[in-house]
């Protein structure tokens, strides 16, 4: 009897065969930049200045540009169709993303290149009192900075909170339907209209004109509070109701499970919605210049007096620059560096905190 044996074939995967090498993609984007940035110096090379003249920008989109095309033909012949198409779109996605960092990039270049000249001792150890030309420095802004928003965030986050806390666990109806629109409202609201709000107020209250550093807090909590009020509330809903039924289960009244259960489950995330909320409202200049007015002496009395910000500063640097334009100038970039550190620390924070009052998980 014969048996029939088919040849032997060697086991390779459909799904797998056809692949570009990983360096592939990286060596054709080289190629791609290469050819690109060549053609543009041949374009430069006749000019007097050609390294002046040269076009990174025009250089940057050709040679992606190029990328795209050549990735996509090279795939669509070695692989598939449907690799091609999955190979442009990814290179679509990351020439979206480097768009979208550019005009960051730029930004964080500028103002560390013109900002570092004046960091030294001097800038942040004295205040501007009496300085029309050279020298100076922001300690009476850093000052006025910190004690204005720790007031604000003094003011809005138990007001944010407890009123996150009542919309998700207790508000129901028109009353709780309001709130959130209100909110919503307040969240779009220009800040020139919160300082004018509070400016109003206590003009009508005490007399028209007054300027003081209580008033550029409540402004800033005006603005803080709808931030605190959205990020907590979406953090407070998302805590499993299973955590609440068992609390309730074990007999505890709902004000303890809220203050035992909810918060301490949820308080990472509001810890990092409150940072953020002061990293928004720290950079406001219009509603400062409204209500906090501006000082060349350090005050730490918020009740009393003008009080001088970092971004009213920055303002009142370039915006009267005194007998020494180009000294007043690079205080204002200095101070817009400070600024930049300041939110870039807050920010940082609130990821650590988040860290450490995130539950902790058993078996880790």
């Amino acid at each position: 009897m014969t048996v029939l044996t088919s040849a032997p074939t060697t086991p390779r995967a459909s799904l797998t065969s056809g692949r570009l090498p990983k360096w592939a993609p990286w060596a054709l984007l080289g190629v791609s930049f290469a050819v690109s940035a060549a053609v543009f110096g041949v374009a430069a090379a006749g000019s007097d200045t050609p390294l002046a003249d040269f076009n990174i920008a025009g250089t940057v989109i050709v040679g992606i540009l190029l990328y795209m095309v050549i990735i996509t033909v090279i795939s669509s012949i070695a692989e598939s169709r449907r690799k091609a198409v999955d190979r442009l779109m990814t290179a679509l996605v990351a020439t979206a993303f480097l768009i979208a960092l550019l005009p960051l990039v730029s930004l964080l270049w500028t103002v560390v290149a013109n900002g570092i000249e004046r960091f030294d001792a001097e800038f942040f150890s004295y205040s501007m009192r009496n300085v029309v030309g050279d020298g100076g420095g922001i300690v009476h802004a850093i000052w006025g900075t910190v004690l204005i928003t720790l007031t604000a965030t003094i003011i809005s986050v138990p007001i944010g909170l407890m009123t996150s806390i009542y919309l998700v666990e207790y508000g129901r109806g028109k009353i709780a339907k309001a709130i959130t629109f209100f909110v919503d409202v307040m969240t779009g609201i220009p800040s020139i209209v919160a300082g004018l709000f509070i400016y109003a107020v206590f003009a009508l209250l005490l007399r028209p004109g007054i300027s003081m550093g209580f008033m550029g807090a409540l402004a800033l909590a005006v603005l803080m509070t709808p931030v605190v009020v959205r990020g907590s509330e979406e953090l407070l809903r998302i805590v499993p109701n299973e955590l609440r039924e068992a609390s309730y289960a074990l007999g505890v009244p709902k004000w303890l499970t809220i203050l035992k259960v909810v918060l301490p489950t949820s308080i990472a995330g509001i810890m990092t919605s409150v940072m953020l909320a002061i990293s928004r409202v720290i950079g406001e200049t219009a509603p400062l210049l409204l209500t906090a007015g501006f000082t060349q002496s350090l005050n730490t009395n918020i009740f009393d007096g003008q009080m001088m910000t970092l971004p009213v500063f920055a303002y009142n640097q370039y915006m009267n620059q005194g007998t020494n334009p180009d000294a007043a100038v690079a205080r204002a970039w200095a101070a817009a560096l400070t600024l930049i550190l300041i939110v870039m620390v807050l920010n940082l924070l609130a990821r650590l905190i988040a860290k450490w009052f995130a539950p902790k998980l058993s078996g880790r």
